[in-house]
């Protein structure tokens, strides 16, 4: 398995494990509904970075393009479910703008790997 799988898998263990977690907290704690919303899309995903990671094993499409995809997944969800786990636990947010670049950054993600799928494998 290359660093770049393997970079992937850790943060959809990672980012599972958290999802769960933030449901947990958010079904039986009294928190914020910014706490479910991030465990929502922690929840959505960790299962999708093992597709990415599955698919730069088998798929005809550009394993560059396919890591960037799922890399701004990672810093996607970093600094969104970051910063709104930052508000909920600290009161207080990541940094400005740290929840809308993250999203933007999931959003990038989403449209990389729909480019994979009409890109030859060359790149």
């Amino acid at each position: 398995m290359s660093v770049a799988e393997r970079f992937l898998l850790l943060f959809a263990g990672l980012a599972g494990a958290a999802g769960v977690a933030f449901s947990a907290l958010a079904a039986h704690g009294n928190y914020p509904d910014l706490l479910k919303t991030c465990a929502d899309i922690l929840l959505v995903h960790a299962p999708a970075l093992i597709g990415v990671t599955a698919l730069m094993r088998v798929a005809n499409s550009p394993r560059r393009l396919l890591f960037l995809a799922g890399f701004l997944l990672v810093v996607g969800l970093a600094l969104f479910c970051g910063d709104l786990a930052c508000r909920v636990f600290e009161d207080m947010r990541l940094f400005p703008m740290a929840a809308p670049i993250g999203g933007g950054a999931m959003i990038l993600g989403w449209v990389f790997l729909a480019l994979a799928a009409l890109m030859p494998r060359r790149l």
